[in-house]
């Protein structure tokens, strides 16, 4: 498997080592709003059909980077993979999103859950392997997960949810339950992530897409505390590589000074973070300890004109503020990315003037050409 990356600005920037332009990826950067996905996914039958088929995983993982001149390749799979592989069997109904046939709500339910067989989650490791090879060392790849308490959210609730009711109701009813629950997703997540990482993951992100729906207390006893044990499991190294490890929280700048001493290398903002101020948290100064930020445009902005979207796209690079540049020491970095996944009715052709103007204007920042 090839080690020498043509593009290494992502895990450059990930480790806060200086890079010539500002890396950007989109979170759901392989999806319904590219009409060759769209085509590969009808071929396929189904989702499902799509994201265990090694060759088709491969297929539209690679397809937005042909389109674009993206910095990073991220699997293509889903984050309900491990609560499937725990027998909660999965589906996702056209139109409605993703469902449990069994969701767990008894006390019963949680005692028979169990860390899966990774085996049965081949399919995704066998994926790994495949991009990797197909990346031919263009970019690097991301690996991914989503959080124990985001799993629970779906494992509970047995879909998605506006309100979070039954979920919320049995962590505040029997929160043993739950911290017996969290406990089997964290031990889970994190092996499957370490399987990741093993055929071939150059980087792993942990989603924890629904931790800012909780109350203050409980995000640090019932999120924060779960993707803490997850992170102390990951492997940082594999094959003499660094394997950085990112971690979002969907509404978690309110958070942000608790997650500074996480262990991981980036933290992931949506739109609602300010970036400027994020970097003098925890963004660290040269020669110091620190994160690298990853974020944080309003995914709707590629709904605007072409101007206009080159206009948010700088206004969230200066935000940050000129980028480190010292290769003799780590530094403040940026990973420029959407503050949440891109939507299914984004103009593709929008999402080319996101990644241009990421990159020219990044670059006029580090040689001084523009003011920030």
């Amino acid at each position: 498997m090839q080690n020498t990356l043509i593009n290494d600005t992502f895990l450059k920037a990930c480790l806060r080592q200086a890079t010539p332009h500002t890396p950007v990826w989109l979170m759901r950067q392989a999806g319904r709003y590219l009409p060759e996905y769209c085509a590969t996914r009808s071929v396929a039958g189904s989702f499902m059909g799509l994201a265990t088929n090694v060759d088709f995983a491969t297929e539209v993982t690679l397809q937005p980077l042909e389109r674009y001149a993206l910095d990073a390749a991220i699997l293509f799979s889903d984050i309900l993979t491990v609560p499937d592989a725990m027998g909660l069997g999965l589906s996702f109904a056209q139109g409605e999103g993703p469902r449990f046939a069994k969701p767990v709500r008894t006390e019963q339910d949680v005692a028979s859950l169990r860390v899966p067989d990774m085996d049965k989650l081949r399919y995704v490791f066998d994926a790994v392997s495949s991009i990797r090879k197909a990346l031919k060392g263009r970019v690097p790849l991301i690996g991914f997960s989503g959080s124990p308490w985001t799993l629970a959210c779906y494992m509970v609730e047995g879909a998605g949810s506006d309100d979070y009711r039954l979920v919320k109701s049995l962590m505040y009813s029997r929160p043993d339950l739950m911290h017996q629950i969290l406990s089997v997703n964290a031990d889970s997540v994190a092996t499957y992530l370490n399987a990741q990482i093993d055929a071939g993951a150059q980087a792993v992100m942990i989603f924890d897409s629904w931790g800012g729906v909780l109350a203050h207390e409980a995000f640090k006893s019932f999120s924060l505390h779960y993707t803490t044990r997850v992170l102390s499991q990951l492997k940082t190294e594999h094959n003499g590589q660094t394997i950085p490890r990112i971690v979002f929280t969907k509404g978690g700048a309110v958070w942000l000074d608790d997650m500074a001493d996480m262990d991981c290398e980036v933290l992931g903002l949506d739109w609602t973070a300010d970036l400027s101020a994020a970097r003098h948290r925890v963004g660290g100064r040269a020669g110091t300890p620190g994160k690298a930020l990853q974020g944080n445009l309003d995914p709707n902005v590629l709904f605007a004109p072409p101007q206009a979207i080159a206009e948010q796209t700088i206004a969230v690079l200066e935000s940050f503020g000129k980028p480190h540049t010292d290769t003799t020491c780590s530094g403040p970095t940026h990973i420029f990315n959407l503050g949440h996944g891109i939507s299914q009715y984004t103009p593709p052709e929008h999402v080319n003037v996101l990644v241009d103007t990421v990159h020219s204007h990044s670059v006029a920042m580090r040689a001084g050409m523009v003011k920030t």
